[in-house]
């Protein structure tokens, strides 16, 4: 539903896959140089946590909107800015989540079980991806603005549980940041 062409110049829906890898290429230099920049004031971990999913729930919300406007219109296509948009703040998100959760692992795991925690961290992602493949075969027939809608209320709520966690889990983690 979205529009395979900047003006006049038609390209293939595939290069929106671009977006992620371009963005994390990007952005992953200033988001190391804001972290360090910040030094004892950055953020914890479960904090950074927190702004990756509602990163990530402000990206839906972005083509929930997309999705509302397509299916107005009937089912029109819409401008890629719009999906550009959403990937550009899913990878904001992914840069608050993935390197600090990564980072975060490495901190709390036992000197002699690193290896193995980080194993579990990628088996737990790749355990949430097929579950997500699952679940999104549930609804297939479900329509797009509901969905993404669905996703974006999920993911914001989300991000305001673990607000009101962080300073459990900080207590948890030992003075770890």
């Amino acid at each position: 539903f979205t529009e395979n062409s900047v003006f006049g110049w038609q390209f293939p829906a595939s290069y929106y896959q671009s977006v992620n890898p371009l963005g994390i290429i990007a952005l992953a230099p200033l988001f190391a140089w804001l972290w360090v920049r910040w030094g004892k004031r950055q953020p914890s971990s479960p904090a950074k946590f927190m702004f990756g999913l509602a990163f990530l729930s402000l990206g839906f919300l972005v083509i929930t909107g997309a999705a509302f406007v397509s299916a107005q219109d009937g089912n029109s296509r819409v401008s890629p800015m719009w999906l550009i948009c959403g990937y550009v703040l899913h990878t904001v998100g992914e840069l608050c989540l993935s390197p600090v959760g990564l980072s975060t692992v490495t901190k709390l795991a036992p000197q002699r079980l690193v290896g193995s925690m980080m194993g579990v961290w990628f088996l737990a992602t790749a355990l949430g991806n097929f579950i997500g493949g699952r679940i999104a075969g549930l609804f297939e027939t479900f329509p797009l603005p509901q969905l993404f809608g669905a996703v974006c209320l999920t993911t914001g709520a989300s991000a305001i549980v673990l607000l009101f966690l962080i300073k459990p889990i900080r207590n948890l983690m030992g003075g770890v940041h």
